[in-house]
C-alpha cells in the first residue's frame, strides 16, 4: 500500500515551521502510543508512520530531499540511531516524559491520582441562599497498614530485576532504540515479592468517606465546587486528584429561575382583573404585596426589582417577573351564571367600548377574507 504524505500524516502544512512539526509530532505521539491503546490493533501503526515523518521532516536535507522528490528521495534507512536523526531523539524522550512521568534516564514513578465528580441535587432556596452538608461518596484511600507501599509490612518493594530500577526498558525497533514503560512494573522501577494482604499490594484501599460541602449562595444549574485533594490518591507516592461537586437544580413549583431572574405566573381572578385590587405573591425571602391596576389582560408583566438571586458572580440581585393569567372560573352555580348572561348581554350592547381587542381582532378576519 503506497505510503500517505508525510505532511498529511503529521496534519501540517508544506511551509510549517520546526516547531509547528515538533508540536504535531508531540500530539501524535501522545495519542496513538501503543502503551496508552492496548486495545486499539491500530494504533502502533499510527505512531510508527507520525514517527517516520516525523524522522524526514525535522531534518533539514531529507525534508528537502522529500519536497523534491517525494518518498523516492529518501532513504529510509539512513540515520540509524538518534545522533542522525535530526532532534528526533531530543523530542522522543520529552515526550515520553510526560506519557509516563519520566525523562531521559528517568523513573516514570510519580502520577496524579484522578479527579472525581459527585452530582448534588439542591432546591432553588439552597441555592439562592447558599448552605453546608455533608455527602458520602466512595472512593480509594492510601492503606494504612503498608502506608501506600504496597508491601506487606515489615518488607520493602524491590528493585524490578527487568528494568533495574529504571521504570523503562529500551527496544530496537528497525534503526531505532526506543524506550518504553517496563512491563514487569509498570514504570514504578520497583516489584513487590511480598505484597500487602489489606490492599493487595496497590497501597489503595477502597472506603467510604464523609466529606462537608458548602455550597456559596448564588449557585447555579451546572455549577462545580472543587474539593482540593479529595479525589482519588496518586500512584507512587504521587498527589492526590481533587473532587468536582456539580450542582443541580430541583424543579421548583412555584418560580422558574432565568440566571438572576425569578419568574412566575400569578393567577388573578376576573373580577380583580376588571376591577383592580392588591395582591400577595410569594418571593424567596417571603412575600410581597403587588397592586393591580382596573383593567388588566391576561399576560401583563409585573416586576419586582431585587426580588431574583444574586449571583455568585453578580453585584446585585436579579428581579421577579410575575406574569398575570386571568382565570375563568368554573364548576359554576345557576345563579352564577344567570349573573354572567345578563353581564354579557349588557355587554354585547357596545362591544366595541368593553371588548376594543375582540373588535379588533374581527375588523382583521373580516378584512382577510373580503380581501
Amino acid at each position: 500500500m503506497a505510503k500517505r504524505d508525510y505532511y498529511e500524516v503529521l496534519g501540517v502544512n508544506r511551509d510549517c515551521s520546526e516547531e509547528d512539526l515538533k508540536k504535531s509530532y508531540r500530539r501524535l505521539a501522545m495519542k496513538w502510543h501503543p502503551d496508552r491503546n492496548p486495545d486499539n490493533p491500530k494504533a502502533e501503526e499510527h505512531f510508527k508512520e507520525a514517527k517516520e515523518a516525523y524522522e524526514v521532516l525535522s531534518d533539514g536535507n531529507k525534508r528537502a530531499a522529500y519536497d523534491q522528490f517525494g518518498h523516492a528521495g529518501v532513504d529510509p534507512h539512513a540515520g540509524a540511531g538518534a545522533a542522525g536523526m535530526g532532534g528526533f531523539g531530543d523530542i522522543f524522550s520529552d515526550i515520553f516524559g510526560e506519557i509516563f512521568g519520566g525523562g531521559r534516564g528517568g523513573r516514570s514513578t510519580v502520577f496524579r491520582g484522578a479527579d472525581l465528580r459527585y452530582n448534588l441535587e439542591i432546591s432553588l432556596e439552597q441555592a439562592a441562599h447558599g448552605f453546608e452538608t455533608k455527602i458520602r461518596i466512595p472512593g480509594l484511600s492510601v492503606c494504612d497498614i503498608c502506608k501506600g507501599s504496597g508491601a506487606r509490612p515489615g518488607t520493602q518493594p524491590a528493585t524490578c530485576p527487568a528494568c533495574r530500577g529504571a521504570g523503562q526498558v529500551r527496544v530496537s525497533q528497525g534503526p531505532f532504540s526506543i524506550a518504553q514503560t517496563c512491563p514487569r512494573c509498570h514504570g514504578s522501577g520497583s516489584v513487590i515479592p511480598n505484597p500487602c494482604s489489606a490492599c493487595a499490594g496497590t497501597g489503595r484501599v477502597k472506603l467510604q468517606k464523609t466529606l462537608a460541602v458548602k455550597i456559596p449562595p448564588g449557585v447555579d444549574e451546572g455549577d462545580r465546587v472543587r474539593l482540593s485533594g479529595e479525589g482519588e490518591p496518586g500512584v507512587n507516592g504521587g498527589p492526590p486528584g481533587d473532587l468536582y461537586v456539580q450542582v443541580h437544580i430541583k424543579p421548583h413549583p412555584v418560580f422558574q429561575r432565568d440566571h438572576d431572574d425569578l419568574h412566575c405566573e400569578m393567577p388573578i381572578s376576573i373580577t380583580t382583573a376588571a376591577l383592580g385590587g392588591e395582591i400577595e405573591i410569594p418571593t424567596l425571602d417571603g412575600s410581597a404585596r403587588i397592586r393591580v391596576p382596573a383593567e388588566t389582560q391576561s399576560g401583563k408583566t409585573f416586576r419586582l426589582k431585587a426580588k431574583g438571586i444574586k449571583g455568585v458572580r453578580s453585584q446585585i440581585p436579579g428581579d421577579l417577573f410575575c406574569h398575570v393569567a386571568v382565570e375563568t372560573p368554573i364548576a359554576l352555580t345557576e345563579r352564577q351564571r344567570q349573573l354572567l348572561r345578563e353581564f354579557d348581554a349588557i355587554t354585547q350592547q357596545d362591544s366595541a367600548r368593553h371588548n376594543p381587542r375582540a373588535k379588533g381582532w374581527l375588523d382583521k378576519v373580516k378584512e382577510f377574507f373580503e380581501g
